[in-house]
């Protein structure tokens, strides 16, 4: 211990610090799959806890991620646990914020004024929806801003000034009172001498009692004073006017969470809500891999720089949940289900690895977090678990012996999917919807093979030139009719990349006119051709991988300094189309066992593993780190050919100099 820190203030900072790490450890129970967030926030706040003193200006914390990951549940357990519930505001940054008044409403002051945070004392203020407080519209113009407008002043230093506008509008009222009342007066005098004279008990109405006691920092009572006589009042405003110094009020204390969607730094996930087909893990590694830059992008596209600023780098961002998230969720939430229903039935039940496996691929989408797991759960099991226990009851089940229950998908035609319930030798069925399987099913034989082969000509010919196998491969889709492949994004693109990326793009009408001829290809490759066209467009025009070195564009600007003779290039891009059209079939043709077999796998299951496909292939599986660790995005190997260009050789250095010399 240091001797020149107290013993008493030794032992209450090691004291907040074992507490605040029994909040992480209690938080990483409650919460699954944000460890690590969890861990970022509590050792962001560890000083504003641990020793406040040291705190001169707010603390903020931002906190970014899709809907659904737990970002607000996040800030209340966190301070419930750090005891600050009673001190804690949560401001709807869309201007509908719970427990605001009319008049309070728009403005953060206002409400801090009204809750139990004291000025000059630690609390917990909490920004939701922060994206929709936006002040710059979607053409990059000023936008109209009415309410919450003192919150820049809040993040900058925590000191806000009083609400002089307030003030002169209550000195306003109060002389017009005056006025009114002197008129009215006369008025009466004028009609009956002897009637008595009424005074006005109320000056101020409750509103204007209530800015006048928060700007000037009073302690009476609203009631009170409303009471007071304008020349009392317009004495406490003299008074306040002339002691500039105490004019602030200080909330520099106060640990601010600023929480929202971003849906500009998510844009690959955030718009696809309808997603439950591709792999939650894909969307981890997509999403896992933004950062404070990409946060500073997303607040350009709604905040003025100066604000940005102000709300610090302290950016957590929180990337989508992983399949082993879910699959703990699931778990979770089914173990509370068979807890439930055993304390209030007796009955104890144990559910099969099928009811798990069923839940995940009819209640996940990555996209929109835990909200739709929890309603797709309750729809699978609730009812079916009630049921269930009724019927073990009357079997006569007492809880010493367990009810198995086992869910039965069916094959989407005759066979509907049923909860199968055994106890004993007593067995019974549920019938159960499983929706999103039912949208999966490709239960056509020939739709099947047609889907079946065009997706695995895309992914035979992406493993054979890109040296890896798709991250997915799936013909049962319940987003929309067809199938698809999802591909690793690559850093850069060669010359050679683009080229291969077309042939990919190709693949599936190669593969449809290998097999079902020529006569037989489908409008399924629309897309595909419109995006290899693309492609081909962009390597010949934009990228000078052409003939051509100048860039070749259409432009309605005559500023625009392009080449807009785009006629010229239309011949070249047909070339490249064809050319790798006909090398996509020719890498079928060389390696049909491994298509076929690929058809084969997409036939029986819907799907084939990545690393399946890798191993018909003889390719290497994809890079496995440890969990968490971000996947490299693939690159070629620029920095060996770096290596190998050193390795020719270069002039001596007297040499290099000679020449350079003779050049200038």
């Amino acid at each position: 211990m240091s001797d020149d820190i107290p013993t008493d203030l030794h032992a209450a900072l090691a004291q907040r610090t074992r507490h605040l790490q029994a909040i992480a450890q209690s938080l990483k129970t409650e919460l699954f799959g944000i460890d690590e967030i969890i861990d970022r926030v509590i050792d962001s706040l560890r000083a504003w806890y641990v020793l406040p003193q040291l705190i001169s200006r707010p603390v903020v914390i931002c906190l970014w991620g899709l809907t659904g990951t737990g970002k607000t549940q996040l800030v209340r357990r966190l301070a419930q646990h750090l005891g600050f519930y009673d001190r804690f505001i949560e401001v709807q940054m869309d201007g509908f914020s719970h427990g605001s008044g009319h008049r309070s409403a728009g403005s953060i002051s206002a409400m801090l004024a009204e809750s139990g945070i004291a000025e000059g004392e630690r609390g917990i203020l909490v920004l939701d929806e922060f994206q929709r407080f936006r002040t710059v519209d979607a053409q990059g113009k000023e936008a109209r801003v009415e309410r919450y407008q003192d919150v820049w002043a809040l993040l900058s230093d925590g000191r806000l000034p009083p609400s002089l506008s307030v003030l002169g509008e209550i000195e306003s009222s109060l002389a017009w009172a005056e006025y009114e009342q002197d008129q009215k007066e006369d008025d009466e005098d004028a009609k009956d001498d002897a009637k008595p004279k009424r005074k006005r008990r109320l000056q101020l109405s409750p509103w204007e009692a209530g800015e006048f006691k928060r700007c000037l920092k009073l302690r009476e009572s609203l009631l009170e004073i409303m009471t007071w006589t304008p020349a009392e009042i317009q004495a406490r405003l003299r008074a306040f006017r002339a002691s500039q110094e105490n004019w602030e009020t200080d909330y520099s204390k106060l640990l601010v969470f600023i929480s929202g969607n971003l849906d500009e730094m998510y844009a690959e996930t955030a718009k696809r809500v309808e997603d439950c087909d591709t792999d939650a893990d894909i969307f981890h590694a997509l999403t896992k891999k933004l950062s404070l830059i990409d946060v500073k992008k997303a607040l350009a596209e709604r905040f003025k720089p100066e604000q940005i600023a102000r709300l610090g780098n302290n950016h957590v961002i929180y990337p989508s949940f992983s399949r082993a998230t879910y699959v703990r969720l699931i778990l979770s939430i089914c173990d509370r289900y068979v807890s439930e229903i055993q304390e209030s039935s007796g009955v104890r039940f144990v559910l099969d690895a099928s009811v798990y496996e069923q839940i995940y691929a009819n209640a996940v989408f990555p996209a929109q977090g835990t909200r739709p797991l929890f309603s797709s759960i309750h729809a699978i099991l609730s009812a079916t678990l009630v049921n269930a226990a009724l019927w073990a009851l009357e079997q006569g089940a007492t809880g010493s012996e367990p009810v198995r229950l086992m869910l039965d998908a069916g094959d989407g035609l005759e066979r509907a999917p049923r909860m199968v319930a055994r106890w004993r030798l007593a067995r019974r069925e549920f019938p159960v919807v499983l929706e999103l399987n039912r949208l999966k099913q490709r239960a056509n034989a020939d739709f099947r093979a047609l889907l079946a082969v065009h997706e695995a000509g895309h992914g035979v010919v992406y493993a054979l030139l890109f040296g890896r196998a798709p991250q997915e491969i799936r013909i049962n889709v319940a987003s929309f009719e067809g199938g698809y492949n999802s591909y690793v994004k690559r850093k850069a693109w060669s010359k050679q990349n683009t080229l291969d990326s077309i042939c990919v793009s190709l693949a599936g009408r190669a593969a449809e006119r290998l097999v079902f001829g020529d006569a037989g290809c489908t409008t399924g490759a629309e897309q595909d051709l419109a995006q290899a066209t693309a492609t081909a467009a962009r390597h010949v025009r934009h990228h000078a991988f052409g003939s051509r070195l100048s860039r070749t564009d259409v432009t309605q600007d005559a500023n625009d300094n392009l080449n807009t003779d785009v006629a010229a290039t239309n011949p070249e891009i047909e070339e490249i189309l064809g050319r790798e059209q006909s090398r996509a079939r020719s890498l079928i043709e060389s390696h049909e066992t491994a298509f076929l077999a690929v058809v084969d796998a997409l036939m029986a299951h819907g799907a084939i593993a990545s690393g399946e496909l890798a191993a018909l292939l003889g390719l290497p599986l994809a890079p496995s780190g440890p969990p968490g660790a971000r996947e490299a995005e693939p690159l070629d190997a620029y920095a060996s050919r770096l290596a190998s260009f050193r390795a020719r050789g270069t002039p001596p250095a007297g040499a290099a100099a000679r020449l350079l010399r003779s050049m200038a």
